[in-house]
């Protein structure tokens, strides 16, 4: 594929928030990532000491959290917010609070949910808002609807109160014009979360795409899904929206598979994956009338090959339909670059308390080790604005 120009290499504009010192933990800890063993120990070391309830915070807090998170509550976050934007790019709040149970614990998440919305509604740098599935009901749920066994009558009126749930977040969101992305989890409880999300497109997507659901492009049926859900809304008359990404639960996806003798949905290999996300990225642009795109992705042929297809199509940098996403703390080498040129861009922005936030943070730290190459890389630019800043 023809690359559009080297944009992603200057760190220059990359790290232009990051002071000298905040360069020099980013590194640190990227590098500690890199090295496997030291992961497995600090995972562990890590969850020990939680459950000990050892005083660790502040030591996690000044480290791991403060790279990748923006804060322990929505206001802690505003000033990493109002940096960023300046720079161009937008947030995504993400309430990173998960494996909960009851209903106090999910009834807690809608509520920072629809405050997100509404603290969205006075600040242009917010113009996205994010949960989980399993943030508003319990992964059991799930899992017994997506196997199309039928629920009790109690847990029909558990899952009802899921329905509210996302229901009254997708109402405010439309009535405050702030996308929701809704997040893929596992494949084994996700039929029932994509019916779900495909109802609130339906009442909801009747202008434009507000609600949008996530693609694990990992998985080798998202293409077909993909095609019979944009038949399903022109026939019905509705807008899709889709969050693009490769997907975070492979091994656990491959080992379920195995242990229980069907055929994994993950794709056989990640040449097979890349094709199946560039393959949806080519997809949505060509029915861009119909389909919203956010590309959720820290690749960076898969974010030249987006500007690539943005051109063909003549489309302006900034489009409303299209936006790129990365994760705060990583990849600052794509998301600042591609907002000097003009493009959407936003960034997930994990938050809450500590302690809660801690699963999210683990699952950062060996995503980052099992990703080959993306760890090297963001040592290697981070070197390179090093040296940068002492020649100057």
């Amino acid at each position: 594929m023809q690359k559009v120009d080297p944009i992603f290499e200057n760190t220059e504009i990359a790290f232009a928030l990051k002071s000298d010192s905040e360069l020099e933990r980013a590194y640190f800890l990227f590098k500690m990532i890199s090295i496997e063993p030291l992961v497995k120990i600090g995972t562990a070391a890590t969850n020990f000491a939680i459950k000990a309830h050892l005083p660790i915070e502040g030591l996690i807090r000044s480290t791991v959290f403060d790279h990748f998170c923006g804060g322990v509550n929505e206001d802690d976050c505003l000033p990493v917010i109002d940096r960023m934007y300046e720079k161009g790019v937008s947030s995504v709040l993400d309430y990173s609070v998960e494996g909960k149970e009851n209903v106090t614990q999910f009834d807690a998440a809608l509520k920072v949910v629809l405050k997100i919305i509404d603290f969205a509604k006075e600040i242009d740098a917010i113009p996205i808002a994010v949960f989980k599935p399993t943030g508003f009901g319990r992964f059991y749920l799930y899992e017994k609807l997506s196997k199309g066994e039928a629920l009790t009558e109690k847990e029909q009126e558990e899952w009802e109160r899921v329905v509210n749930r996302y229901d009254a977040v997708c109402k405010k969101s439309k009535e405050n014009d702030i996308a929701i992305l809704i997040d893929a989890e596992e494949s084994w409880m996700q039929d029932a979360a994509d019916d779900l999300i495909t109802q609130m497109m339906r009442k909801y997507n009747t202008e434009k795409s507000i609600v949008f659901n996530t693609l694990q492009m990992y998985r080798h049926d998202r293409l077909d899904f993909l095609k019979q859900q944009h038949a399903l809304a022109k026939k019905e008359g509705f807008y899709l929206g889709y969050k693009l990404v490769r997907g975070a639960y492979m091994e656990k996806e491959n080992d379920r598979a195995e242990e229980k003798g069907y055929v994994s949905p993950i794709c056989e290999n990640k040449k097979a994956t890349d094709t199946n996300f560039d393959e949806g990225l080519r997809y949505i642009l060509d029915n861009l009338n119909d389909i919203s795109l956010f590309s959720g992705t820290h690749n960076e042929e898969s974010s030249y090959l987006l500007m690539q297809l943005m051109q063909e199509h003549g489309l302006e940098n900034n489009d409303p339909r299209v936006w790129f996403g990365q994760l705060y703390g990583m990849s600052d080498h794509i998301s600042y670059n591609l907002a000097d040129r003009g493009y959407n861009v936003a960034k997930y922005m994990p938050f809450g308390p500590v302690r809660d936030v801690m699963p999210y943070l683990i699952r950062r730290a060996e995503e980052n080790t099992s990703v080959a190459g993306q760890t090297s890389r963001e040592l290697n630019l981070l070197a390179k604005e090093k040296k940068r800043r002492k020649q100057k």
